[in-house]
């Protein structure tokens, strides 16, 4: 019986280190349903968030934030902090932000250069488009 005591000992130590262990509070797990609105909104996200960064990370768009003092890491930085609802935002006002001109812009110009055009033909005799003006001889 002597021979078995340590060996006991050593078993009911660690049995008890194991009851310990197992009786520590862990916190439960709590699993719920994904609807899909969610998970193609986390998608969603993702990709604006990697189109956002390829953005800030083109030359023109550097020299642009250099130029306004802005440092391009920072705005990376900046961009990896925000939440899925606030990049989701930035992509959409900057899918709405016209890329050149608006379309008023453009049909002025084009108007204007087509009246000028008009005038100096008018002005070298080739059309008579206009009374008022007379053709240089």
């Amino acid at each position: 019986m002597r021979i078995h005591r340590p060996a006991s000992k050593a078993i009911a130590l660690i049995a008890a280190v194991a009851l310990f262990v197992t009786s520590l509070p862990i916190g439960a797990a709590h699993a719920g349903l994904v609807t899909t609105e969610q998970l193609v909104e986390a998608k969603s996200a993702a990709g604006d968030r990697q189109r956002l960064a390829a953005i800030l990370l083109r030359d023109d768009v550097r020299q642009q934030m250099e130029a306004l003092g802005v440092d391009r890491d920072e705005a990376v930085a900046r961009l990896a902090s925000l939440s899925d609802q606030e990049v989701q935002q930035i992509a959409g006002r900057i899918d709405e932000l016209p890329a050149g001109q608006s379309l008023l812009g453009g049909v002025l110009i084009v108007a204007g250069v087509v009246l000028i055009v008009l005038v100096i033909t008018d002005l070298l005799g080739v059309t008579n488009i206009f009374a008022v003006i007379n053709p240089v001889r």
